[in-house]
């Protein structure tokens, strides 16, 4: 994630317009948003980018290779969001609609049709209508992993092979709706292997993570130090501070160990020491 990017609107957090949500009406209330997205009568997905193969970069699936979807429209504005091109409004003229089976033939084209994990982020993904996706990924052999903060639960949680929920800590100027996790958790119980995924920039952030971790702690935990841009940076999306990110690795790595946290995983941002912030990779 990186610090820096624009920061937040005004509104509260369940208040974006429709433009957004990728389509999706804005509403109050997360609930509403699960429910209008399953009555859809045909599934198509607004998409920011598809790209890959190339490896996931963090959490519990670094190292492995994927191919991305990146779905288009958030319900929610982080102060550090490192991907405002899949969330803010002002860039959904580059949002592509597309069905279900449109995307997965943009994956088999990637993956040269040989079955991989795709991992689908954003934005927030679990705003749009994936079902059909994953079971059409399934049939031709694709496995499926979602990251999202946990604002919206969907039925076809079930249906995926691992979801990454990722509340958003302090720094992000969000706040966690902690009944709207427990109900991520409950779609996915059944299913696919469910972990958290924390990002870190300072102490108030540490005491999230170990809160949250608290309240599921059946879940495996994977802790990451956040990514500051560095001042005078002049492309946002490239620059990456190396020593800034290592300092703060070795301070989240201290603190586990001191805590005697022993079940998290204290991983970096593997994408981001070889690449930078750049897209596409």
């Amino acid at each position: 994630m990186v610090q820096g990017a624009p920061a937040r609107d005004d509104r509260r957090q369940g208040e974006r317009d429709a433009e957004d949500l990728g389509g999706v009406s804005a509403v109050n209330a997360p609930s509403a948003i699960s429910a209008r997205i399953r009555g859809a009568a045909e599934a198509v997905v607004r998409v920011s980018e598809i790209f890959g193969p190339t490896i996931q970069g963090e959490g519990a699936l670094i190292g492995l290779p994927t191919v991305f979807v990146r779905t288009g429209g958030c319900d929610y504005r982080c102060s550090w969001c490192d991907s405002l091109h899949a969330v803010d409004s002002r860039y959904r003229a580059d949002w592509k609609p597309m069905t279900s089976g449109a995307i997965l033939d943009e994956v088999r084209r990637l993956s040269g049709d040989r079955p991989l994990t795709v991992t689908i982020s954003g934005g927030n993904p679990a705003i749009q209508p994936l079902g059909d996706l994953i079971r059409q990924g399934h049939e031709r052999g694709y496995r499926f992993a979602l990251e999202t903060q946990g604002s919206v639960s969907q039925d076809w949680f079930a249906e995926l092979d691992m979801l990454v929920l990722s509340p958003k800590p302090p720094s992000s100027g969000m706040v966690t709706d902690w009944q709207a996790l427990a109900n991520c958790v409950a779609e996915a119980s059944a299913g696919p292997r469910t972990v958290l995924k924390f990002v870190v920039f300072d102490e108030a952030d540490y005491a999230f993570a170990r809160d949250a971790a608290s309240r599921f702690p059946a879940l495996a935990v994977y802790l990451q130090p956040g990514n500051p841009i560095p001042e005078g940076a002049e492309a946002e999306h490239e620059a990456v501070d190396p020593d800034a990110l290592m300092r703060r690795m070795e301070w989240l790595i201290d603190r586990v160990t001191a805590d005697r946290w022993f079940e998290a995983h204290v991983l970096p941002q593997l994408h981001v020491l070889i690449w930078g912030n750049r897209r596409g990779v």
